[in-house]
């Protein structure tokens, strides 16, 4: 925990919390393979108390949708406070900001005097919006979007070129009705959903970004979370937005990568550069049959998944 108590905040009014600052600084993430991305409210201190131990691979403070308006700022200077007492974390942290112009910017601004990983910017409409978010960020921090309009939907595979921003969220449901279509499309076997997503992960690689996958909101259903885990694992997403420690664990043991798959890569590839340095580079191998520099290629791939 960052504070072995929470007493002293709760007392303190919104303003109060900014006399109180820090003056720690996180140290990076080493963590580059990310499986869990936990939302979690900054109003709830609590949970915020908890982002130094939290088994989430990223965690996401989130500044949006969930904070109404009247407490957007007290939101803002909770996750202030955290964050310059915060020197270490397992997880990556991430922030997410409003729009740019409904108060994005401005979160950006204050944002640039506290350590986190990544800012997360809502609701983003065209590659314009990124290259604005890469002049107001300094210079250390990622930028991730959120993925919620037919604009951004249409023209995601165009965004490529912008070296810090990694990562792609997509969220359904604002997408669904940016498209005028009913969030009751949100089923495992409708293929329109089916479509969106793999249009998602395939412009995201195109664009040279991580896709993640939607929060699913049903978060008593941990039957019909894994199976969701596990149809998007199938369709080549590795991560996965989380509502709460438990759909973290699904998750994370979800999109691990298997110790199968992981031994077999390796033999692929020790018997590969093995041949190619015989100058033969398709061959019959006694345990997985055929190989070629196709299948070494994809052996490498999963080793760095």
């Amino acid at each position: 925990m960052i504070f072995d108590s929470l007493d002293f905040i709760e007392k303190l009014s919104i303003d109060e919390r900014l006399e109180h600052l820090g003056n720690k600084k996180k140290k990076p993430c080493k963590i580059k393979k990310f499986r869990s991305n936990m939302m979690l409210n900054p109003l709830r201190l609590k949970h915020l108390n908890k982002i130094d131990t939290l088994p989430a691979d990223m965690i996401t403070l989130n500044l949006e949708d969930a904070i109404a308006p009247s407490r957007k700022k007290e939101a803002l200077y909770n996750i202030a406070l955290f964050l310059s007492h915060l020197e270490y974390s397992n997880a990556f942290i991430i922030v997410r900001t409003n729009p740019l112009d409904e108060g994005g910017r401005e979160e950006i601004e204050f944002l640039n005097n506290f350590s986190f990983d990544a800012v997360r910017v809502s609701k983003i409409r065209s590659k314009y919006d990124i290259l604005e978010t890469d002049i107001l960020l300094k210079s250390e921090i990622e930028i991730h979007i959120s993925l919620e309009t037919k604009e951004a939907f249409q023209n995601l595979a165009t965004f490529s070129g912008i070296e810090r921003f990694t990562t792609a969220n997509i969220g359904i449901l604002d997408l669904l009705t940016s498209l005028a279509l009913p969030q009751s499309l949100v089923e495992r076997d409708n293929p329109t959903i089916h479509y969106i997503l793999s249009k998602f992960l395939v412009d995201s690689k195109i664009a040279g970004v991580n896709p993640t996958s939607f929060m699913f909101q049903e978060y008593k259903d941990v039957e019909g979370f894994e199976a969701w885990c596990k149809l998007e694992k199938k369709m080549g997403f590795t991560t996965k937005a989380c509502m709460g420690p438990l759909q973290v664990e699904i998750a994370n043991r979800v999109f691990s990568v298997d110790e199968e798959a992981l031994k077999r890569a390796r033999h692929i590839k020790k018997v590969f550069e093995a041949s190619s340095q015989k100058g033969e580079n398709g061959f019959m191998d006694e345990k997985y049959g055929f190989i070629d520099e196709p299948i070494y290629r994809d052996a490498l791939l999963v080793l760095n998944s």
